[in-house]
Parts: C-alpha cells; structure tokens; sequence
C-alpha cells in the first residue's frame, strides 16, 4: 500500500450520534436544501430503473438512510447497506419506518476501500456523496475497484463536478484552503470519467441535479 491510499475514509471517525442526526436534518432544512433531497432523491430512483431495476443494491455508504425508500419500492430487492460510522448506521435504523428497515437482510459497519462482501455480492451498488471526499486519484480508484468487485452489473455513483456555477465557485474557495484529506472537493469531469474507465465501467447516463447550476451529479455506469 502507498502511504497516498488512504487505510480507511479520512472522515469516518467524524461522526457520532450527535452530528450523524445533524446530518439526517439538515437536508430537510430551508428550501434549497430541500428542493436538493428532492431532486437527488428522484435521480437515484431514475438511475435504478436506468440500470434495469436491479432486484439486488448496496447502499454504500447509505449516510442516514435517505435513498432507503427509493431502494424499497421494488417489493422484491434485496437491500443491504452499509457505512463506516456507527453513529451514521444507528441514525439510519431508528430514523426509517419499520417496514423500510425490515426489508435490509445486512446492516453493517463498511469500509468502501475493503468491502467486506463476495465478488458479485449484489447487482447493483448505490454510492452516494463519498468520492468527492476523496483528495486523491488513488483513494478514487481503489474505492471505484472495490464497487466494481462486489456488483455483477453496474454501480451508481455520486460527487461534485466542474462545468456548473456551484463548482466555479467552490473550486476558488478550496484554492484557498488548507484543510485536510476529508474536505469536500469539485472533481475534473474529464479526470474522473477517465478513472471510471480505468475501474472496469462505461458510463451509462450522466444525471446532473440541476443542470448549470449544481455541482452534484450521478453516473449511471455498467460493468465493462
């Protein structure tokens, strides 16, 4: 291992219950944010059924479970999910309604650069809001492998790009930062479609929340 891969997300030791609950309200908080959980909301239903309603999906990391209703409108998938924070997972389990939580057959404490799963564990793998944490090509990379280790068919993905009014602005505030591996960082369209590529995936769909104006944008991709 390469002292640029990470050993474990530089985040996951963020989280305690606290925060993990934080997190899960401050997406429902003021209508910009809300009008964003919508709409992201929307798009990962979009990019299941672009990805041909896979009957099996990782949620990874699944956060506080926001997706989880999209995952189980299929009355028949098998759901899994898993994150690497505690706090996050119980957050998630007493914030989704019984029925949603009981249709999970694994709820698990995650690394994304090991999963813990078999080759071929699931048809699907659903990851949102992780790669644009990731300072370098190498964690991208490594994470992207373990994806495409554990789908059979194809994997979604979420993070910030340029090209939008959002990234221009975030990528002069992050020229002015020295935080540290874990800050959130806008990602070159051309650099990580070239790491997609370079993972094992062809891009299916490219989904943006709002086009020209937000920096959040989902691949569709399949396997090559």
């Amino acid at each position: 291992m390469t002292a640029a891969v990470q050993a474990k997300p530089p985040f996951s030791d963020k989280y305690d219950l606290a925060l993990a609950r934080a997190y899960l309200e401050k997406h429902h908080r003021g209508l910009r944010r809300r009008l964003t959980t919508w709409r992201e909301t929307h798009l990962a239903g979009r990019a299941l059924k672009l990805a041909g309603n896979p009957e099996s999906v990782l949620d990874m990391p699944c956060g506080a479970g926001r997706f989880w209703p999209v995952l189980a409108s299929n009355p028949t998938r098998r759901l899994l999910a898993g994150d690497v924070s505690p706090a996050m997972l119980q957050i998630a389990a007493g914030a989704a309604e019984p029925a949603v939580l009981a249709r999970f057959e694994t709820l698990a404490l995650m690394d994304a650069f090991a999963l813990d799963l078999p080759d071929g564990a699931v048809e699907h793998v659903l990851c949102m809001r992780l790669l644009h944490h990731m300072a370098t090509a190498a964690d991208r990379l490594r994470i992207l492998r373990e994806l495409h280790r554990v789908a059979r068919r194809g994997v979604t993905v979420s993070l910030w790009v340029d090209g939008n009014l959002q990234a221009r602005r975030r990528m002069r505030q992050n020229a002015r930062t020295t935080r540290a591996d874990g800050y959130r960082r806008v990602v070159k369209r051309a650099v990580i479609e070239a790491e997609l590529a370079q993972a094992g995936f062809v891009i299916r769909r490219r989904l943006d929340v709002l086009p020209g104006l937000s920096m959040l944008r989902l691949y569709v991709l399949d396997k090559v």
